[in-house]
């Protein structure tokens, strides 16, 4: 690694969730890498996620989410985040940045809103495949726009934006490598639900594996499920009672190679989730949150329907007969599951973190 004290400063603000802190992670890795400075500017939430994050600074700025359903808290919120952007102008006159890096969330407006106060460069990364409300806020001021995915709503006319993709953790690349497992006995079905947990995912799928799956599939399947912990004992019981294999959890650390394991996937789409079922390059069903802001994960989710690796179901249709129907479809043929696990890894965009530091290098040029 250069020698950071001779480096430029790159200030990424980001926060809310580990959705955007980790796509900012790996690009702070990598602006490290290539000899520049990294400082953080997040809120006390967005610092929660960050306490291994490689900045050699790290700024905690007032900030907060304005609910326009709720008019009364309004006032309370507006003057919040002036106070954040004043914290974070203080911050910027101090560390004089080359440049701004944005990931979204709500604790990044401050620092996006400070850099174009302050006539500092920006660059923000939208994860999802529709423009987030901060960074639909500033895509007009910055000199650069890049997303996760090709497709990218709600971009202000006039503007352009590159598609390098969301920068995937290291564990979860190291397993692109990973031959497609073996069909030729025990199958593996991994079910996630997002950082917390998925309640109606928890209820749907134990019904579908047990009611709606031939006895013979059935047989050969192991369960790799995520539970929330009001959940399990039910979700055990279920599973027990037709004899299925299933290891059950309201969370996994060994995702990489779980992901790894599994001939077929079960997911929200959220972006990171569906960018790391494309590294890895395995098939999968997705069923978006139907509460995302702007149907964000349906959209999310085309990047790998179109491509011929997964499939959708909205929640809407989550009925235990269809979704059985579906996995049983997907897990009885070897080859088709063969050729969507290819199609994942195909659409992946592994070098989203050199892409994007190529390009926040040529930002700070102008």
């Amino acid at each position: 690694m250069a020698d950071e004290t001779n480096g430029k400063l790159v200030i990424i603000a980001a926060g809310g969730t580990g959705g955007h802190m980790f796509p900012a992670r790996a690009f702070a890795d990598e602006m490290r890498r290539r000899g520049w400075r990294v400082g953080l500017i997040s809120d006390s939430r967005g610092l929660h996620y960050a306490s291994d994050f490689p900045a050699e600074w790290k700024e905690e700025v007032f900030a907060a989410s304005p609910n326009f359903r709720k008019p009364w808290t309004l006032p309370g919120a507006f003057l919040k985040i002036q106070a954040g952007i004043g914290m974070a102008k203080r911050i910027m006159k101090d560390k004089k940045p080359a440049l701004v890096a944005g990931f979204g969330g709500y604790p990044a407006f401050p620092a996006l809103a400070a850099a174009k106060a302050t006539k500092v460069p920006i660059l923000i990364h939208e994860q999802n495949a529709v423009l987030g409300r901060v960074n639909r806020n500033m895509a007009r001021h910055a000199s650069v726009i890049a997303s996760g995915f090709e497709r990218l709503d709600r971009l202000p006319a006039g503007k352009t934006h590159k598609a390098v993709g969301n920068p995937v953790r290291g564990p979860i690349l190291a397993m692109r490598d990973k031959p497609f497992p073996s069909t030729d006995e025990k199958l593996t079905l991994l079910v996630t639900g997002g950082s917390q947990g998925s309640q109606i995912i928890g209820e749907a799928i134990p019904l579908a594996i047990a009611n709606h799956i031939p006895a013979l599939l059935r047989a050969r399947l192991t369960v790799i499920q995520q539970v929330r912990p009001e959940q399990i004992d039910k979700v055990r019981a279920i599973y027990d009672k037709v004899m299925v294999d299933a290891e059950l959890a309201p969370f996994f650390s060994d995702m990489p190679e779980k992901l790894a394991a599994a001939h077929l996937v079960i997911a929200r789409s959220g972006a990171g989730t569906v960018s790391e079922l494309a590294a890895v390059g395995r098939p999968s069903i997705l069923i978006p949150l139907a509460i995302a802001m702007d149907d964000h994960q349906a959209a999310n989710a085309e990047a790998l329907t179109d491509a011929g690796a997964a499939d959708m179901i909205l929640e809407a249709n989550l009925y235990p007969a269809l979704l059985g129907e579906l996995i049983a479809a997907r897990l009885s043929d070897a080859e088709e599951l063969k050729q969507r696990a290819a199609a994942a890894k195909a659409s992946g965009k592994v070098t989203a973190a050199q892409d994007l530091a190529d390009l926040a290098e040529a930002a700070d040029l102008h």
